[in-house]
């Protein structure tokens, strides 16, 4: 709303006349009456005054926004993705950065933003991502400090990840310590309380979001332990990991090509040009295929949302790792990889 429309409200909602108001700013009623069509504008002198003669203040004087709807901040992180995809990463970055300082106080705002620019540097492949990471870091540190605890806990994450990938262990533990060893899960309190009070619906939704959160944090232990099985020269046990992995993820139906990603990872570790390429058969022709979750019964109120587009994202960079990424160059070349290649570039076409 433009300052004149906004003088002309707050005068006649205190019954002035134009030459009342101009009396008690001490300025003519010509002068009032060109702010309220516009032409012209008070001086910013006379700013203080008139806010405190209409009983308001500059903020709303000025048509000062403090933050934004949620609608318009979905709005916004939407066209961040758009701009990402038809002018780059880059300027998307900026475009986030400008808004993030129009409104700085505005965590509903910050917290989508940041996140989304920190995965859709991986997520589209930017070169150099890890030039952006001191760039992001400062605002994960404020939010560390969120008096809400989704934003604070989420920002406490990312601050610990990053002292932890610099090697900075002692500020990762000092971090790490400051978690509330215990802490009651509303989630699952208030499915519990829906599942008593037969409110089924809103119950299944938490119970759903549970499950597909367990996995998650099932797949991230298993390959971890894979990993440090392997590094410990026990072959035979970072195999049970990897297999585990795979009966898991099928068990719990996840995206048809998931449950070999463990299998190719320990393969890539071991340097095994046989196994990486008999994972890549498993994966490669489900790699496509999108993952409608609701179909299953233990998804079933979890919607496609956003899943097309972030799959899509996914796949590129998949392929663009197999074909050009440093880490998979030792089965890159060879005859049975060669043969694979018409299934990589279909998949490629499949998702665009």
């Amino acid at each position: 709303m433009k300052i004149g429309t906004i003088i002309r409200e707050k005068r006649k909602e205190l019954s002035l006349t134009q030459e009342q108001l101009a009396d008690l700013l001490g300025v003519s009623a010509p002068a009032v009456h060109k702010w309220e069509k516009g032409s012209t504008y008070p001086d910013i002198t006379t700013l203080p005054a008139l806010a405190r003669v209409l009983h308001t203040d500059l903020n709303t004087l000025l048509s000062f926004q403090e933050n934004l709807t949620a609608e318009e901040i979905a709005r916004f992180t939407n066209d961040l993705d758009k701009m990402i995809r038809e002018k780059g990463y880059e300027a998307a970055f900026q475009r986030g950065m400008d808004e993030i300082h129009q409104y700085p106080n505005c965590e509903a705002l910050i917290y989508p933003v940041i996140f989304y620019l920190d995965g859709a540097r991986f997520l589209h492949g930017v070169p150099n991502p890890d030039a952006y990471t001191d760039r992001l870091m400062p605002f994960y540190e404020t939010m560390s400090h969120s008096q809400t605890p989704e934003i604070r806990d989420a920002a406490l994450t990312m601050c610990i990840a990053y002292h932890r990938n610099r090697k900075d262990f002692s500020r990762a533990e000092e971090l790490i310590n400051t978690i509330p060893s215990t802490r009651i899960d509303k989630e699952e309190q208030l499915a519990t309380l829906y599942t008593q009070q037969e409110k089924w619906e809103d119950a299944q939704r938490l119970w759903e979001h549970r499950i597909l959160q367990s996995v998650t944090e099932l797949q991230t232990a298993l390959i971890h332990l894979m990993e440090i099985a392997e590094q410990e020269d026990r072959p035979q046990d970072a195999q049970f990991c990897a297999d585990t992995y795979q009966q898991v993820s099928s068990l719990l139906h996840v995206t048809k090509w998931i449950p070999y990603t463990a299998k190719f990872q320990l393969a890539s570790l071991r340097q095994d040009r046989a196994a990486c390429l008999s994972a890549l058969r498993h994966i490669l022709p489900v790699l496509k295929e999108p993952w409608a979750p609701q179909t299953c019964p233990l998804y079933r109120h979890m919607g496609d949302g956003d899943l097309t587009t972030l799959a899509q994202s996914l796949y590129d960079r998949i392929i663009d790792d197999l074909e050009h990424s440093e880490e998979f160059a030792f089965f890159r070349g060879s005859p049975e990889y060669e043969q694979l290649r018409p299934l990589l570039k279909e998949t490629a076409g499949a998702s665009e």
